[in-house]
């Protein structure tokens, strides 16, 4: 069992940053892949970005591309996403999730799930 506790939502202005982290405990993390989903209202859960279990890998929506970065501290057994250049249409709950695959980019491949951090964003 894996338990995830995400931190660092809250209100942004447009253009401005958030940095989220994604706190597990349970099981060995380094053994799973990691992923931020997101869900705004009236909408499905969509991926947003994803990190296999070394770091070394990692995959991004086309819509946050070049502005979001995720990373991980297997020491610390974190997992963080670095939102840049924020816009309105980012506003949702973010989720992280735990995957026994290497990598997975879709919600049902993710195993656990952490209970969300709201991201609003002014405009």
């Amino acid at each position: 069992q894996v338990q995830l506790v995400e931190s660092g939502g809250g209100l942004v202005q447009a253009g401005g940053s958030l940095r989220l982290s994604c706190a597990a405990s349970g099981r060995t993390f380094s053994s799973y892949a990691m992923g931020w989903f997101r869900q705004a209202p009236g909408k499905e859960r969509e991926f947003v970005a994803a990190i296999s279990w070394s770091g070394g890998t990692t995959y991004y929506a086309d819509s946050v591309k070049g502005r979001f970065t995720i990373s991980r501290d297997n020491a610390k057994n974190t997992v963080y996403l670095q939102m840049n250049s924020l816009k309105p249409e980012d506003m949702a709950v973010y989720y992280c999730a735990a995957s026994i695959l290497s990598i997975a980019i879709t919600p049902g491949e993710y195993d656990y799930w952490g209970q969300g951090t709201q991201v609003t964003v002014s405009s």
